[in-house]
């Protein structure tokens, strides 16, 4: 299994995308790129080559599961590893989040602290 290095996140909101920042690169120790909008992320997914993408549902323009599916239709993408992250965590939400191809929900707000562990989790129950 290679090791998650190169994470993806996809935010709109300019406090929790420096959060989030912090939490990943400084504590997690991972290499972060942020977009601030599902096209964003579309343009310069290929060029990163995420080893991971975090996804905010609610975004204007195009929302979370709007942006999954367009990765998904990028061969260099579609098979990485995505989890959506957001307010929105009742078990149903949550059911139909994953049946659209996400590993799980990240609850938001998140604990800086801690993020970097759940992704790391993730990864490695998506790689196990």
């Amino acid at each position: 299994m290679s090791e998650l290095q190169r994470v993806l996140y996809v935010e709109d909101e300019p406090d929790i995308q420096t959060v989030a920042k912090i939490a990943l690169e400084v504590v997690g120790g991972f290499t972060v790129k942020i977009c601030s909008s599902g096209e964003e992320a579309l343009a310069a997914a290929e060029d990163f080559d995420p080893d991971m993408i975090l996804l905010d549902v609610m975004m204007p323009g195009m929302d979370g599961p709007s942006t999954l599916a367009a990765l998904r239709q990028r061969p260099a993408l579609a098979q990485t590893p995505v989890a959506f992250m957001t307010a929105k965590v009742q078990p149903q939400e949550v059911t139909q989040f994953k049946s659209l191809g996400a590993l799980d929900v990240i609850a938001k707000p998140f604990e800086p602290m801690q993020l970097a562990n759940q992704v790391r989790a993730l990864w490695e129950e998506s790689s196990g």
